[in-house]
């Protein structure tokens, strides 16, 4: 599928994305492992949560209802089932890998694949850890690659340093230290997104965090809660928080935004770039804060520099980021971000060549781009790559191209964000 996409002059409005997908996973996946009835509401329905959702169900979790609300009926941490089928993890890399470290606890057999680009995506930063805690994982690559076969036992408790920035090992080790008897400890230097932190403290959990790296789970323990209400996704934001910035006139509203500092990178890089974004309403929602955003076009943009502890705060965002680059005064430069390599695409080599299509001064790096600002993009015809967020960082670059042009490849944006397109036409003028 492909759409063709206009330049424009104003971007206005008031809007709310859809739900947080990192927490709508979490949501999903800790509800199931209560020992009560749970409601979810504002949950994002897209391709990757669906993921989650279904392979779950075929390890016996309940679910009612559709939509951004659902009820759950809590399995406990005993209560699943082994499923009679391959579970399918689709395109979602969180679900692949929080679900190895659910199943690693599993009295049973199960096997875990995903598709031809998930294939393709690291896993062995996972299995290796969870095979010290106990867990017995093969797979292709000797366990790098899915499919994954996973047999479950009662787990060692670990104490481990995150060798690479994610948040989704992280999460992966501490559900598997659910299934351990004693305190495991995981040490992230690298600070990315707590949301399973906040999850498991807001259910009941003995988990703490000692100085700003070392986090500490005991266990075993029974988690029971009662609501999760599920804020707007600060990365589906970003698209709109860009446009609305490179626009030369208008102002954007935006409701009920996560803002949970591990992700506000996005909003820090912006306004040191001479962005004007207000952050009004301040709120929570199961220790997940929450606010409105009020962004004003200008396009008044000065170039940077995004590295070090920034890095995965952004990382999601990178893309986009390089769109507002081309459009601020000056030389930006991004290091330290190779994780991007192991997406649903090269997502560096993806940008810098797309970018390039419309006349963009990109270079692109080992871990990273030199983006030249104030640059007039031409109309061109670009390709996702199958990869949702490039496509979406494609659209927001050519609403302020000089002519048309054409992105390819746009049924990627269903895995996590269905009506972007509609929204954005919505807005755009």
């Amino acid at each position: 599928m492909e759409i063709t996409i206009k330049p424009v002059e104003r971007v206005e409005g008031q809007i709310r994305v859809p739900g947080d997908k990192s927490i709508s996973h979490r949501a999903l996946l800790f509800s199931s492992l209560t020992e009560n009835t749970v409601e979810i509401e504002g949950l994002l329905e897209a391709g990757d949560t669906l993921s989650t959702l279904n392979c779950l169900k075929q390890l016996g979790a309940e679910f009612e209802g559709d939509g951004e609300k659902l009820t759950v009926k809590g399995k406990g941490l005993r209560g699943f089932k082994e499923p009679d089928n391959v579970l399918d993890a689709g395109n979602s890399g969180t679900t692949a890998r929080l679900l190895t470290g659910l199943l690693a606890g599993q009295p049973f057999h199960s096997t875990l694949t995903g598709d031809g680009s998930l294939r393709k995506r690291p896993m062995q930063r996972v299995t290796e850890p969870l095979k010290q805690m106990g867990a017995s994982i093969s797979g292709r690559h000797n366990g790098e690659l899915l499919p994954l076969s996973i047999r479950g036992y009662d787990l060692l408790p670990i104490n481990y340093t995150l060798p690479v920035a994610s948040a989704q090992v992280k999460s992966a080790l501490l559900i598997a230290a659910l299934y351990s008897r004693g305190t495991s400890e995981i040490i992230d230097r690298y600070n990315t997104r707590d949301h399973t932190e906040r999850v498991l403290r807001y259910l009941g959990a003995d988990i703490k965090k000692l100085g700003k790296h070392h986090i500490i789970l005991k266990s075993p323990v029974k988690l029971k809660g009662e609501r999760f209400r599920i804020p707007g996704d600060i990365s589906a934001a970003a698209f709109f928080i860009v446009a609305a910035t490179l626009a030369p006139r208008g102002e954007l509203y935006i409701e009920d935004v996560g803002i949970n500092p591990s992700r506000t990178g996005i909003l820090e890089v912006l306004q040191s770039m001479g962005a004007e974004i207000s952050i009004l309403n301040k709120r929570e929602y199961n220790y997940e804060p929450v606010a409105d955003l009020l962004v004003k076009g200008g396009r008044n943009l000065k170039g940077t520099e995004i590295t070090g502890e920034m890095i995965p705060r952004v990382i999601d965002e990178i893309p986009v980021l390089a769109v507002a680059a081309l459009f601020a005064e000056g030389e930006t430069v991004i290091k330290g971000a190779a994780e991007l390599r192991v997406k649903e695409s090269d997502r560096l080599k993806s940008i810098t060549l797309e970018l390039q299509k419309m006349g963009a001064l990109v270079e692109e790096l080992p871990d990273g781009l030199i983006i030249q600002g104030s640059t007039k993009l031409s109309g061109a015809r670009c390709e996702s790559h199958g990869d949702h967020r490039i496509a979406m960082a494609l659209a927001t670059a050519a609403l302020f191209a000089e002519s048309e042009s054409v992105i390819n490849g746009i049924e990627a944006v269903q895995i996590s964000f269905p009506g972007f397109f509609d929204m954005m036409s919505g807005l755009a003028s």
